[in-house]
């Protein structure tokens, strides 16, 4: 990440965001802020790792399948993975109809030591792109139970009677 730290104040070492130094928890991701210093340093110690990561697969390695999807989605998903200095490869697995209608499906494979750092980077890569960074995620793990009076919708948290098999709010079915 390319962007100037200034000693006297603070960062989120997850979101990057820059705070006054008399500030101490990030507001968007509820977590200890750095010091200018200490964020130095972290960056340059996540840089020295990445410049020791050899950016080439050698046929001894063992290889995770990590997505399958259309060609144009998996080279792109590579394309973010070398943006963060982590090998990956494309490869056909002969799928499709075979008629030329179905475009083949590739697999997206990644080192299995490097997979840790690969869903952090796929993770953060799919809630930029979907712009989940500005979705409220807190009822994700609601539960729609027919036999409770009211249920919170795990979409948009609103709290209506189970007699009602849609959220009256943003109209997700649970029927």
């Amino acid at each position: 990440m390319n962007f100037h730290i200034e000693d006297d104040l603070k960062y989120c070492p997850r979101c990057k965001d820059e705070y006054r130094a008399e500030i101490e928890t990030c507001a968007t991701c509820e977590i200890p802020l750095l010091t200018g210093v200490a964020m130095r340093a972290m960056l340059d110690e996540k840089n020295k790792a990445k410049k020791k990561r050899s950016m080439e697969i050698s046929p001894d390695e063992e290889l995770v399948d990590i997505r399958r999807g259309p060609v144009l989605a998996m080279k792109e998903l590579q394309k973010v993975l070398a943006d963060h200095q982590l090998p990956a490869l494309v490869v056909n697995e002969k799928s499709g109809c075979g008629q030329g209608c179905c475009g083949a499906e590739l697999l997206l494979r990644v080192r299995l030591s490097d997979i840790q750092e690969v869903m952090a980077v796929l993770e953060e890569e799919h809630v930029r792109s979907t712009a989940l960074a500005e979705h409220d995620t807190s009822y994700v793990d609601a539960v729609f139970n027919t036999h409770a009076e009211q249920a919170t919708c795990p979409a948009c948290g609103c709290t209506f009677p189970t007699t009602q098999p849609t959220c009256p709010d943003c109209g997700l079915c649970f029927a």
